[in-house]
Parts: structure tokens; sequence; C-alpha cells
């Protein structure tokens, strides 16, 4: 089930990737089909996310919207393991992988 256009490839890959990290198996198609935009119906050319399986519907769309509220936040915290700051919208270590937490 098609659960999302992206405008382009890096919100694809960032979107698929935080599915990923919840347990919602997508596929990713047409992340190479931007040139095409002109000649191609648009839903045809740019980044499309699908579901593996249907059931994820409800929970990927929760995820999404956290998603898009999260893109508004400013600030940073620093990451417990490592002490480096990173974007308060991180939730792993740009520098040491590990899980951050704002606080």
């Amino acid at each position: 089930m098609k659960l999302l256009l992206s405008t382009d490839r890096i919100q694809a890959y960032l979107i698929r990737d935080l599915l990923a990290m919840h347990g919602v198996r997508t596929h990713l198609f047409n992340e190479n089909m931007q040139g095409a935009v002109g000649g191609l119906p648009v839903d045809a050319a740019l980044p499309q996310i699908w579901l593996e399986d249907d059931a994820d519907l409800e929970r990927a769309r929760g995820l999404l919207a956290q998603f898009e509220t999260d893109r508004g936040r400013e600030g940073e915290h620093v990451c417990g393991a490592c002490r480096e700051p990173n974007p308060i919208t991180f939730e792993t270590c740009w520098n040491c992988g590990a899980a951050v937490k704002p606080g």
C-alpha cells in the first residue's frame, strides 16, 4: 500500500529509516526518477514509500505525524555517552550512534 509520495529522495530516505527504526517495513520506489518530472506524471516520477504490511498503516501515519511535529523543534541536547551536542530532533548521536533523549 502506498503510504507517501515524497518531495525528494533525501526526505524519502529519512522517512524510510524512521519507519524502519520503529519496526515498520517499507519499500522505496522511484528513488532515481526525479529527472523525469515533467515528462512523466508526478506520482510516477517522485519517490514513493510503500508499506510492506498494510496492518502497519495507522502506526506509520502516527510516526509521520510525529515526524512533521518534530521538524519544527529547535534547540539541542547532549549525548549521555560521548557528551557531544546534538540537534533536538536527533534520536541517535551523530558522533557515537548512542540513543539520545532530550533533556
